[in-house]
């Protein structure tokens, strides 16, 4: 059954919210934990759909998967007997690629369907067959499948022509069982690539360099059993920054790591927001409205594309006129249309999205296009005057364990309820009343 989320904006959202652990590094982890023959125990893991997706997948191969809780699971690789995944396994996700890597490395063999996820621009693969080529391997796409195959993976230097996430943690997976030594040139630094460095290190992995440029890698011959816990999520803790300022609120957002989040600090701290650095926390207050500022979306350290919906939201309430330059994802403005029914005044022009301020917004019927446009459009919900209902939030649910719920504990009125069910809509109302 199909639910959306229904709001009552105009709460400041004010109190404390802990951040699960991250998405972007759990999928590449659990992927990586199948490349032993030994038990992997992984903690921190965020409880949303990608991941239960991914974890299912790797059960349909073979391998043993035990949930202990919600947060906690463990893996073990011994058991697998199929190196194909089929399309319905991982239709619903992108990252399920990293099996690619994972199988390669391991069984010098794997056959994966082209992922789906988020329709948000097409994410060519071209440099993950690269690296793997240039490892030994022969891959080649035929019928919706990726084929890959190798007598040896040997180490090699590989120089990616654009900065790729999924092709630097991919090729990192099936370097580290290759011979010898492979340099990736032009790597990508995100945080969750360190993740995935760290745990392959944790199992046994040589491989320096991850979160600079330049990545090298020590093939070894295998990989041992190791305990782990995911980084906190800094999108989900981005999401929560910026809900916080266009709420003109005063939240504390918990087990984050703060360098993680500088891009987007600097930016709230640019149109008037407070933001002040704990730890492993981060606040972010307002009592204002806030002003313009021009923003770029760049691979790390640079301004998140994961983040472009929510702050072009907050922008759009804002003072004066702000740009929003994507220049990650070319289908990244699709919630345009979804705000204005709100009242905003955005205009596209091709990569570049001009907004003009408006001083607020009136509660609409909106559908969320894709993961992170959903949480940016329940951000406008939380401020608009009046009742939203946001459809389509499987989508969110795709990145965000218990939004609803983490909403409500910050003091907004929010709920999730099936579409169609007018008795939950009246419900909600008179409740708010």
């Amino acid at each position: 059954m199909e639910n959306q989320f229904i709001i009552k904006g105009g709460t400041p959202l004010n109190g404390e919210v802990v951040v699960g652990g991250a998405k972007n590094s759990a999928l590449g982890i659990i992927a990586a934990a199948i490349m032993t023959d030994e038990t992997v125990t992984i903690d921190n893991l965020p409880d949303v759909r990608d991941i239960n997706v991914l974890l299912e997948a790797i059960e349909d191969i073979g391998a043993t998967v035990i949930r202990e809780n919600e947060h906690r699971v463990k893996i073990n690789g011994s058991t697998i007997n199929d190196i194909t995944i089929a399309y319905d396994a991982i239709k619903k996700i992108r990252a399920s690629y990293y099996l690619l890597g994972a199988l390669l490395g391991k069984y010098k063999r794997a056959n994966v369907a082209l992922p789906g996820g988020c329709d948000i621009g097409s994410r060519p693969i071209d440099q993950h067959l690269k690296g793997f080529r240039a490892l030994g391997a022969t891959a080649n796409v035929e019928f919706g499948m990726v084929n890959t195959y190798a007598v040896d993976l040997i180490g090699s230097h590989i120089y990616l022509d654009v900065v790729s996430v999924g092709a630097t943690i991919n090729i990192m997976l099936a370097a580290c069982l290759a011979k010898g030594r492979t340099v990736i040139e032009n790597a990508a630094k995100e945080p969750h690539i360190v993740d995935v460095a760290n745990f392959l290190n944790s199992m046994g992995a040589n491989i320096k360099g991850a979160g600079t440029d330049k990545i090298r890698i020590n093939g070894v011959f295998k990989l041992h059993a190791s305990e782990y816990s995911i980084v906190p999520d800094m999108i989900e803790a981005g999401t929560f920054m910026v809900a916080a300022a266009a709420t003109k609120g005063d939240v504390l957002i918990k087990n984050v790591i703060p360098k993680h989040l500088e891009a987007i600090s600097v930016k709230l701290i640019e149109i008037g927001a407070k933001v002040e650095e704990y730890d492993d926390a981060v606040r972010v207050y307002s009592d204002k409205r806030l002003g313009h500022t021009q923003i770029k979306t760049l691979p790390y350290p640079g301004f998140p594309t994961d983040m472009q919906p929510q702050i072009a939201t907050l922008l759009a309430l804002s003072e004066g006129t702000s740009t929003v330059t994507e220049s990650i994802f070319e289908n990244r403005f699709k919630y345009v249309d979804e705000l204005a029914r709100m009242g905003s005044t955005i205009k596209v022009e091709g990569n570049v999205a001009i907004i003009e301020g408006v001083a607020g917004f009136t509660g609409a019927a909106i559908t969320a296009p894709d993961l992170r446009a959903g949480a940016a459009l329940v951000i406008a919900g939380l401020v608009a005057n009046g009742f939203t209902t946001v459809d389509s939030i499987k989508y969110i649910e795709r990145g965000y364990e218990n939004f609803e719920k983490k909403l409500t504990g910050l003091g907004a009125s929010i709920e999730k309820i099936p579409v169609d069910d007018e008795e939950a809509v009246q419900k909600f109302k008179l409740k708010c009343s």
